[in-house]
Formats: structure tokens, C-alpha cells, sequence
């Protein structure tokens, strides 16, 4: 049983250290006019590969998107944005902070 435990709680350490999270900031040229746009934003995005977290400002038209690089690219969530229909710019890109 303790060797079983050592090996699952390794698998999860191992786990927790491989992924390359990053956080994309993205303008958007269309324009979120209100708290459903972002919903809609939320709602779809989440399904692009690696997508791990999205936070969309309605007041500065800006969107935070933390993916993981292992799975997804910048030019998948671009891709993700223009399938809903928002031309965005992309303002920074930065590697995550370890909670």
C-alpha cells in the first residue's frame, strides 16, 4: 500500500512540473460591448486545446488566456477567437507563475 501511495503521489509531483503554462494577453479589435460577449468569449474558447483559464475585461477589451504550451499555441487560441468572430491582437505573452 505505501509503495502504491509513493508512486501516485510521484506521478502527481511529476505531473504538476512537466506542464509549460503561459499566459496570453490578447486585445480585441472587435469590440466586447457587454458581460455577454465575454460569456460568449469564456463559453467557446474553453474548448481550444491546452486552454486552462480565461478572463475577459469588458472595460479595457482585453482577454487573459492561461494554456498550457504542451498542448496548445498562441496560433490555436488566435485561430479560436476568429471561429467566433473577434479579430484580436496579441499584447504579451509570459510564462505563468507557479501557484
Amino acid at each position: 500500500m505505501k509503495k502504491f501511495a509513493l508512486v501516485a503521489l510521484l506521478l502527481c509531483v511529476s505531473s504538476a512540473y512537466a506542464k509549460d503554462l503561459r499566459v496570453l494577453v490578447v486585445k480585441t479589435e472587435t469590440r466586447m460591448k457587454c458581460e455577454n460577449c465575454a460569456k460568449k468569449i469564456r463559453m467557446n474558447l474553453r474548448f481550444e486545446k491546452g486552454v486552462k483559464d480565461i478572463k475577459p475585461s469588458v472595460a479595457d477589451q482585453t482577454v487573459s488566456i492561461t494554456y498550457d504550451a504542451e498542448k496548445g499555441t498562441q496560433e490555436g487560441i488566435v485561430k479560436g477567437f476568429k471561429k467566433i468572430g473577434y479579430e484580436v491582437k496579441v499584447l504579451s505573452e509570459k510564462k505563468a507563475e507557479k501557484k
